[in-house]
């Protein structure tokens, strides 16, 4: 699909997009410009679009960021945000582009690296990937050259994630083998990891070396993403798959509210499974909730992640296969479930995906898409009407 014709796709799935809500339709379909994978989108405060893709090689691509005025009709010119041409990844769908809405609106981006970098991997002898930033530069034109953020860490294998705040603050984050680890016999390989957090303080002008997230031992499934994200309130949320024993592959959720600069943990999801899943995560928040998708035994699921019991919600249906959930809150409180069905190592598939009210009610019948390219996913977005967008 060339950039004319997702265009052209585009205005014609949101004809009537300011119009009053239509329950026939609660969610309208884009693909994404140039045939392009791996989208994710953000909203800032007047309602534009930013969106990052991956194009290229799936080992070694560029990452292009284009912006919407009018709810995804049209996109601007791309822009390449990667300053080291094909220094980005696409290859097992969970190392790509993760973007984050900062102070001011400035767009933050974060990756894992296609060329080994650093810091040293002591289990091999060799650099290590590296955990890649950039931010939209001053005058809002372009990309800063990126910054590799690893230091005291290694082993970079599954996806980081980026979050920023209104105050400032930026926080990559990540699972590896932090330098007291490396030497250490009593555990080996996954059980080392941990998740690692980068913070800057100034917009990402500098950041702080990284620390560990949390002091439980809890592991870090090497190939598998994770996902960190600040709410308007200033708390953070991280969600990622723990890695003990070699079977116990459960979801964990952290936060951090307020000044604090620890996380506290609770286990959210068990999965007992003697393989490592390659899954990813999502959070997303719309007034006061804040909601979080995930993959379990190949179905994929949602919760809302703040107060006291979080009960989760599964997707309808028999869950074979289901991968890379995205989850979105529209203002009226509904909820939007989107994941990948059949999809594998260098296989496309289906895309899918279902609305649901707050108590976890399915609002319309569930919709199924083919075309999902190999190694991508969908990214979604809250419509002014209250409906939903969803580009893939």
């Amino acid at each position: 699909m060339t950039r004319r014709q997702a265009t052209l796709a585009c205005a014609a799935a949101l004809t009537g997009f300011a119009a009053e809500r239509d329950a026939s339709e609660p969610v309208r379909l884009c693909r994404v410009p140039e045939s392009g994978l791996q989208p994710l989108v953000a909203v800032d405060d007047m309602g534009y679009l930013h969106m990052v893709y991956y194009t290229g090689d799936p080992r070694k691509g560029n990452l292009l960021y284009v912006k919407s005025e009018d709810g995804g009709t049209s996109f601007s010119r791309p822009i390449q945000v990667n300053s080291d041409p094909g220094s980005a990844i696409a290859m097992g769908t969970i190392r790509g582009a993760q973007i984050a809405l900062g102070k001011g609106g400035r767009i933050h981006v974060g990756w894992n690296g296609s060329k080994p970098e650093g810091p040293l991997n002591p289990d091999s002898g060799q650099l290590g990937m590296p955990m890649l930033y950039t931010r939209m530069n001053d005058a809002g034109n372009g990309f800063e050259p990126q910054r590799n953020l690893m230091k005291h860490s290694f082993g970079l294998d599954g996806g980081g994630s980026i979050a920023a705040d209104r105050s400032g603050n930026v926080y990559v984050a990540w699972h590896g083998i932090g330098d007291t680890e490396a030497s250490s016999a009593e555990k080996e390989g996954e059980a080392r990891r941990r998740v690692w957090v980068a913070r800057s303080q100034d917009e990402g002008r500098s950041f702080l070396a990284e620390e560990k997230a949390w002091s439980e031992k809890t592991g870090a499934c090497g190939c598998c993403g994770m996902k960190i994200f600040a709410d308007r309130r200033g708390s953070l949320f991280a969600l990622y798959r723990s890695a003990t024993q070699s079977i116990h592959r459960d979801i964990y959720l952290l936060i951090s509210t307020g000044e604090q600069k620890s996380f506290r943990g609770r286990l959210l999801h068990k999965w007992d499974v003697n393989a490592c899943p390659m899954s990813s995560m999502d959070i997303a928040e719309n007034g006061p909730r804040v909601v979080g998708a995930w993959e379990t035994g190949g179905q994929v699921f949602w919760a809302q992640l703040g107060g006291g019991a979080i009960q989760p919600i599964s997707a309808p249906g028999e869950g074979k296969g289901r991968k890379h959930p995205r989850v979105v809150v529209s203002r009226s409180g509904d909820i939007l479930l989107v994941w990948t069905e059949g999809t594998g190592w260098q296989k496309g598939g289906s895309l899918a995906y279902q609305v649901f009210d707050l108590k976890g009610n399915p609002l319309s019948k569930q919709g199924r898409v083919d075309g999902i390219p190999a190694w991508s996913f969908a990214t979604a977005t809250a419509r002014t009407d209250n409906g939903f967008l969803v580009i893939y």
